[in-house]
């Protein structure tokens, strides 16, 4: 199943992309995609719905993030061994994680906001985990079970803020828009092997990115599993993996965000974003 959400901001209403391609409401089925409707119960009760039942929806609605009620948003970082050589860095010997505030979520095609005092937004292709039953201390054999499904993350970037302010990246990785969620939540059967998808992004048509998940340092599946072993996992959790080279610290000389550049990115089977830069506008 492709489930999403649809509406004004904070006012999101459960979906479905049946297999025409039309959206199809669930809110009178389930409140929202989170919680335990992203358990495997849950699920399946969603796929024994006829969509032709369901209400369709206006195409022209706005797509928010693909799940609600999103408790951590949990970033693994220089997880592509050439990510990680573009950046000047080694590949580490354990997976990097840091965190990204959940108020930088946002819509697939809601726009980039450059935040005030920013000069190197930059852009990252991800896949997203979504999880759907709760992991402590789970073993990578069985880490995909507690998995509801996979999304598209654009893990936005404030580079000057990453690395030139001292501490740690989440400084530099969770201003308001720098997380677009979506546009579908894949469910984990439609995705077979999560380490065989391409993926891609552009600005204003130029592409930048073109890699596959298969380059990967640490699998999704052992991802789940080691991150398990500091914290719990909670259904609605979001885990972004990583991203191949072409991010714009990486170019030679450097390219970054300015206001007006169109930002596409896609991964094969969970759909594509479109986001449209624009400038702090001093009110928020």
């Amino acid at each position: 199943m492709k489930l999403l959400r649809y509406g004004l901001p904070g006012q999101e209403k459960p979906a479905l992309l049946d297999q025409d391609g039309t959206i199809r409401d669930l809110s009178g089925i389930v409140p929202d995609i989170a919680g335990d409707v992203l358990s495997s119960a849950g699920l399946e009760r969603l796929r024994g719905i006829d969509p032709a039942t369901l209400p369709r929806v206006d195409g022209g609605q706005r797509i928010g993030p693909c799940v609600g009620q999103v408790g951590k948003f949990i970033c693994i970082g220089l997880n592509y061994s050439d990510h990680a050589a573009e950046s000047g860095m080694a590949v580490p010997p354990e997976p990097v994680i840091f965190m990204k505030a959940t108020s930088a979520i946002c819509g697939p095609n809601d726009g980039i906001e450059i935040p005030r005092g920013a000069e190197k937004t930059d852009w990252e292709v991800e896949l997203g985990i979504v999880i759907g039953k709760a992991a402590k201390y789970v073993d990578e054999a069985q880490a995909l079970e507690h998995v509801a499904g996979y999304c598209v993350v654009n893990d936005v970037s404030e580079r000057s803020f990453q690395t030139e302010r001292s501490g740690q990246w989440t400084k530099g990785k969770s201003a308001d828009t720098f997380g677009p969620l979506g546009p579908w939540l894949v469910t984990r059967d439609e995705v077979p092997d999560p380490q065989n998808l391409r993926m891609w992004l552009e600005v204003d048509g130029k592409r930048f990115q073109d890699g596959s998940t298969e380059t990967m340092v640490y699998g999704a599946a052992f991802v789940v599993s080691y991150l398990s072993q500091f914290m719990s996992l909670q259904p609605g959790d979001v885990i972004a993996t990583g991203t191949p080279p072409g991010v714009g610290m990486g170019q030679k000389p450097p390219v970054y965000l300015r206001p007006g550049n169109r930002v596409r990115l896609g991964i094969e089977g969970l759909g594509q974003q479109e986001q449209l830069v624009r400038s702090w506008n001093g009110q928020s």
